[in-house]
């Protein structure tokens, strides 16, 4: 494609700040501390050797991201400096470095943000994402923090750079992130044709996760959610095939961890009986309410499934535990047939007290997650499937769009919601140039 025709399409804003000069300026939306969120202007140099430099035009904010501007910290992970947020992005090529090729200023590419060394054992294996020098954008894990994507332009390794058709939204390409942890999930998870999966939690990921698991042969995919909004949305859109409503959480001071109670089936009332704490004030009984949850659910789906042999043993061949919470892990490990895998996807409480028992004498495999590697351009094909096989659409999941970055501060008070003030769902929020 012409670079000049692309250009048109995509008008970049170079004015004064042309890559002609050795150094541009370029607003930054940066994060000082708990809630201090504030514009700043920063230099940036042309794109040095093996970099493209990238226009952002749309970010998503992830979970993560909101943690770092609730806390200034996320997990264990504490920033010790100013740090941009921001790593679900695409944007347009408006600069080109040295030795680069494959690239035309204009072409509309989605960022992959995690930067590895390239030479460790872990790197060379193909499993990048597990290497101990991984600088990630947005992330306070490497020092100097390396800046995220809320930003104007920024310079990125154009390795890292994967192009995308031209009517793939900016939205739809910023989310290839999260699809990327969907598609490495169930990499990891290999289901087989026929099999009967179950989703922890039905935020960004979770929808994701369940759409890879329909994708890759799962004949029934159950999701589960406090949230009724999120269960009827990801049924509607084909994300699931059934849906599993529980009622707010109980936490407990001690493990923050959720407990549940009892639930409901989608579509019907998500209204339930909430149980006093001290009901669940020892490990046994709240492994019981576990244990009732993980029945609850697979009932769900079970008056579609064929009729059970009567030695065959209940439960699902994979469970995706999207949430963190040791009540959900809890539940994945009773959910889970004789033989069958959990897939540990998200990243919450980090001491949990979980049944291994249940798992080990059962020989059920769990399976820990991180980030993803090598799914970038299978997230691509995807996101250009057609018929049957097409993806449910990523550009509905965007529900609030912000535009600018002197907008991102409401955008953070809102991703950290689940309703806005009218009372619609909040799915996914993304900061547009």
């Amino acid at each position: 494609m012409a670079p000049a025709a692309t250009t048109e399409e995509f008008p970049v804003s170079l004015d004064s700040h042309t890559l002609s000069s050795k150094q541009a300026t370029v607003t930054a939306s940066v994060l000082h501390g708990p809630l201090d969120l504030r514009l700043e202007t920063r230099s940036l140099e042309q794109p040095s050797i093996g970099e493209l430099q990238i226009q952002i035009k749309s970010t998503g904010i992830c979970g993560s991201d909101v943690s770092y501007y609730k806390k200034f910290a996320n997990g264990d992970l504490c920033a010790c400096a100013p740090l941009s947020l921001g790593h679900e992005s695409a944007g347009v090529v408006v600069g080109i470095g040295p030795q680069v090729n494959g690239f035309a200023i204009g072409d509309k590419v989605a960022l992959e943000v995690g930067i590895p060394c390239g030479q460790c054992g872990i790197c060379r294996k193909g499993r990048y994402n597990l290497c101990k020098k991984m600088k990630f954008r947005s992330s306070a894990k490497s020092v100097p923090h390396f800046q995220g994507t809320l930003q104007e332009r920024i310079n990125h390794p154009a390795i890292w750079c994967h192009k995308i058709p031209e009517h793939v939204s900016f939205d739809a390409a910023a989310l290839l992130e999260p699809l990327s942890v969907a598609i490495h999930s169930v990499n990891r998870a290999a289901p087989t044709p026929g099999s009967t999966a179950l989703v922890i939690g039905a935020g960004t990921v979770g929808l994701l996760v369940a759409a890879m698991a329909r994708q890759s042969g799962c004949t029934f995919v159950t999701i589960m959610d406090i949230d009724a909004g999120r269960v009827n949305y990801a049924i509607s859109n084909g994300f699931a095939t059934h849906g599993y409503v529980v009622p707010k959480p109980l936490h407990s001071s001690a493990s923050s961890s959720s407990i549940y109670i009892s639930g409901t089936s989608t579509p019907a009332s998500s209204d339930g009986v909430m149980t006093p704490l001290s009901s669940y004030s020892s490990i046994s009984d709240r492994l019981d309410g576990a244990k009732a949850v993980a029945a609850d659910v697979l009932a769900v789906a079970r008056p579609d499934m064929l009729t059970l042999n009567e030695d065959e043993d209940d439960g699902v061949d994979v469970t995706f535990e999207c949430t963190g919470k040791e009540a959900c892990m809890q539940t994945s490990l009773y959910a889970t047939k004789p033989g069958g895998k959990v897939i540990m996807v998200g990243m919450g409480t980090p001491i949990q007290t979980v049944p291994l028992s249940a798992a080990h004498l059962r020989e059920v495999d769990i399976l820990g997650i991180f980030r993803y590697a090598n799914t970038y351009q299978t997230g691509i094909r995807l996101l250009a499937g057609k018929g049957p096989m097409k993806l449910p659409s990523l550009d509905n999941m965007v529900t609030h769009k912000f535009k600018g970055l002197g907008a991102a501060k409401k955008a953070f008070e809102l991703a950290g919601r689940t309703v806005d003030d009218e009372g619609n769902l909040v799915l996914k929020v993304v900061i547009e140039a």
